[in-house]
């Protein structure tokens, strides 16, 4: 599970900042269900977090960070080996001086471990060039453990200095100089590891590759559809467990849709709709007939139903941009919910719906500690704070109204009419000179 991540100096993120998955006072909602055991203590960890912001203030970027070190951690000695001595950051362009400084991503994590959730931290900077800096520690017993720690060693080194000062990381030293050999300046250490099939590491290595899966609007609805349907495919050989969940959300996107069948000739799943003649649901062609509403809902439901299978992370951009509100709404009450999410898998989204944050207690599907803020400051920079460190909130506050009044940041700075004033001055100045 998530408790945070850290970003520094990736596109228009310039300066670290972090994003907490770690419930607080404040919580009401998800405290009872949501603890895990750690260290002889109970950690609430959130399920759901939004991030709201206005267009270009940097929302979609911080997904794209977290994104962008899964893709990393998965990648980088077998991709980044084929350009040799380059890293594929993308540091903030709008200051000369960002090329010249590292990006920074680290996460907290809680990994289960024979009945109770150990503590990782992992990390890493990266320059144009190569890996600066990697990290991981672990926390099995509430004290540190470095597992391992890399610096940067000369530019005529390969891996730099690996060091692996802590008793935790069962590692004999002929193992330890093997993978530090292979590790190249431009590949991390943990993936090398991980292919070597380091039976800790391997474990951490494991997380990325089942978490952080990217959802974006419009360009890959095609491939998430493909994701959905070879899932549901698989799962007419395991048994059918996902095929009743599945009936269950397609029905409740209030579609049309009566059940599923199988194309005889495809193989494919085919959706079954109400029909005039009862006679159990009409098949309709799913890229001619199907609405774009429920090309989308299907297209979800892939990787919605893999992460409340393996408890993952699932990270949403706009999440509003092609479900209804009340779709989108219930969404975030599933990962709510222990029971329909009891790995539990947690969800990360952005949008601009301020329909989310409910006029009252009961209508709002996130608490005051789940609602995070972008802002875009004078300088290009994303700024990322928690709603409850803009003002002190009230439980009972109406945060639509708060939120879209610019009291907590995160909106454009408009007054009612004046882009329509503006374009008018212009029209007229136009005409004047014409």
């Amino acid at each position: 599970m998530l408790l945070s991540f850290r970003v520094a100096n990736h596109r228009s993120i310039r300066h670290e900042v972090e994003l907490s998955l770690v419930a607080t006072d404040l919580n009401e909602r998800t405290g009872r269900d949501m603890g895990v055991r750690s260290q002889g203590r109970q950690v609430t960890v959130l399920p759901a977090v939004g991030v709201f912001g206005a267009n270009a203030s940097g929302k979609s970027n911080l997904l794209l960070a977290m994104n962008f070190m899964r893709a990393a951690v998965r990648d980088s000695f077998a991709e980044w080996g084929k350009a040799p001595d380059a890293v594929p950051r993308e540091p903030f362009e709008l200051d000369p001086r960002a090329g010249e400084d590292t990006s920074l991503f680290e996460v907290d994590l809680l990994l289960p471990t024979a009945g109770e959730h150990v503590r990782y931290t992992y990390g890493f900077e990266l320059s144009d060039e190569r890996v600066e800096a990697e990290w991981l520690h672990a926390y099995p017993s509430g004290r540190r453990q470095v597992w391992f720690d890399r610096e940067a060693g000369r530019p005529e080194e390969e891996g730099g200095e690996i060091a692996f000062p802590g008793r935790g990381l069962r590692l004999d030293k002929r193992t330890s100089e093997s993978i530090a050999t292979l590790t190249r300046s431009n590949s991390l250490f943990l993936t090398v590891a991980a292919a070597l099939n380091h039976p800790q590491l391997s474990a951490v290595h494991r997380w990325f590759l089942d978490n952080f899966w990217l959802v974006t609007p419009g360009e890959d609805v095609e491939d998430r559809t493909d994701w959905t349907r070879r899932l549901l495919n698989e799962d007419q050989h395991l048994g059918g467990e996902l095929r009743e969940r599945f009936l269950t959300l397609l029905r409740a996107a209030d579609l049309g849709v009566t059940g599923l069948t199988v194309d005889p000739d495809t193989g494919d799943p085919q959706l079954l709709h109400r029909s005039v003649a009862d006679d159990g649901g009409k098949p309709l062609d799913f890229w001619r007939q199907e609405s774009l509403g429920t090309h989308a809902w299907f297209a979800f439901l892939g990787p919605l139903l893999t992460v409340l299978r393996t408890g993952g992370t699932l990270l949403v951009d706009e999440l509003d941009s092609s479900l209804h509100p009340l779709l989108a709404a219930e969404v975030i009450r599933i990962f709510q919910d222990r029971d329909a999410n009891p790995r539990p898998a947690q969800l990360v989204f952005t949008t601009h719906d301020a329909t989310l944050l409910g006029p009252t207690v009961a209508e709002r599907p996130l608490d005051r500690d789940q609602v995070w803020i972008t802002l875009k400051n004078g300088t290009g920079e994303t700024e990322l704070y928690p709603l409850t460190a803009a003002r002190k909130v009230r439980n009972d506050e109406n945060l639509v109204r708060r939120y879209l009044a610019g009291g907590y940041g995160g909106v454009p700075r408009l007054t009612n009419g004046e882009v329509a004033r503006q374009l008018a001055l212009l029209e007229e100045g136009l005409r004047a000179t014409a």
